[in-house]
């Protein structure tokens, strides 16, 4: 009986979580392509035709390479689906003699299945079938290979899809942590803009029913328009210029606020609400007497945006960035270290009488 398909080749990959799981056609294919390669060793002596003449006759060769095929495939199952189920003991050392007792246990059934095979569904002659140690040998040889095999592609598989469930919990956890971010920024805006509506509305001001309207456009871009990922960048400057006129509605001085935006905005996408932080923190510790007072560009350039901010700092000194309550600097980066990880740059820089921001985020 010769010894086909001994030669057993290398596959590997993972296993299946509950929330994360490598999707069922692809572990398919694996297996399939696993059992193909060992097919293709089996048949390599036929390509290099470098085998026995005789073996060729009445299919012997064929014969062995199908129940060679057929005892490796439940050798490679059992060990696939069993081995998992005892790694979840705590000891693991037990798993080496474990798998040493089972390849045994294998061979033990297998060769007797061959022997079965050759004798009554071949019908090989008693002849042919003289018992010979070096079956025993050749049997343990190519359970072993196929149960490492089966280890491997098991193990490769599992430890695939932890790697994937742990990066979708990754996934799931900032997305909840941007959300958070993000959420703090409308309250904190909210609370202050109706501060500055009470303040017209308390002095009977004539600007006040303007302050309302552009309210309800700020909030409707807050509570519609920026629930998504992303927004058009030409929303986001929409809802700047709003937010802007807003806070220009309680200041006397004209031309306060400088804004320009250079470059095309066509089909630019941004976080939404990514950039108001900056603006709000001006408005709130720049210095009044200035015109203008604080000046906002944003540059669109083909591989970059860039959004400066740079404001007059009041007698006082207070800083630009609040960072003491509010959504202060520290949440400022941490968004946009989640949203832009190393795809943005962050200066702020304090000079004798001007503070300056400067955001960059790369496409």
């Amino acid at each position: 009986m010769s010894d086909v398909g001994n030669t057993a080749p290398g596959a590997r990959h993972n296993k299946s979580n509950p929330i994360s799981t490598m999707k069922s056609r692809y572990k398919i294919l694996i297996h399939v392509l696993f059992w193909i390669y060992m097919l293709n060793q089996a048949f390599f002596p036929v390509y290099l035709n470098k085998i026995d003449t005789k073996l060729l006759q009445d299919y012997i060769y064929l014969k062995d390479i199908f129940i060679t095929t057929l005892l490796n495939i439940v050798v490679f199952y059992v060990v696939y689906f069993i081995i998992p189920k005892f790694l979840r003991l705590r000891r693991k050392w037990y798993v080496f003699p474990f798998v040493i007792l089972l390849a045994v246990a294998l061979s033990a059934v297998r060769l007797p299945v061959e022997i079965a095979y050759w004798k009554y569904l071949v019908e090989m002659s008693a002849s042919e079938l003289q018992f010979q140690y070096e079956w025993i040998w050749a049997t343990l040889k190519i359970t072993v290979i196929i149960s490492i095999y089966a280890m491997l592609i098991r193990f490769s598989i599992d430890w695939f899809e932890s790697q994937k469930y742990k990066d979708e919990l990754i996934k799931e956890r900032q997305a909840s942590e941007i959300a958070l971010l993000r959420s703090q920024v409308n309250p904190h805006f909210l609370f202050n803009t109706l501060n500055n509506i009470y303040s017209l509305v308390y002095n009977k001001s004539d600007e006040a029913p303007e302050a309302v309207m552009k309210l309800s456009s700020i909030m409707r871009y807050m509570l519609y328009d920026s629930n998504t990922d992303v927004v058009a960048v030409n929303k986001e400057v929409e809802y700047l210029n709003s937010f802007i006129e807003l806070q220009q509605l309680r200041i006397l001085q004209k031309g306060f606020v400088e804004i320009k935006v250079n470059g095309s905005m066509e089909n630019r996408t941004i976080a939404p609400m990514l950039l108001i932080p900056f603006v709000e923190n001006a408005f709130k510790h720049g210095d009044k007497n200035h015109a203008p007072g604080i000046i906002i560009q944003l540059n669109m350039e083909t591989d970059r945006l860039v959004f400066t901010v740079e404001n007059y700092i009041k007698v006082n000194g207070q800083p630009s960035v609040d960072e003491s309550g509010g959504f202060g600097l520290e949440n400022i980066k941490r968004r946009l270290g989640l949203l832009y990880h190393e795809k943005h740059e962050l200066k702020i820089n304090k000079f004798d009488d001007k503070y300056k921001v400067e955001l960059t985020i790369l496409n």
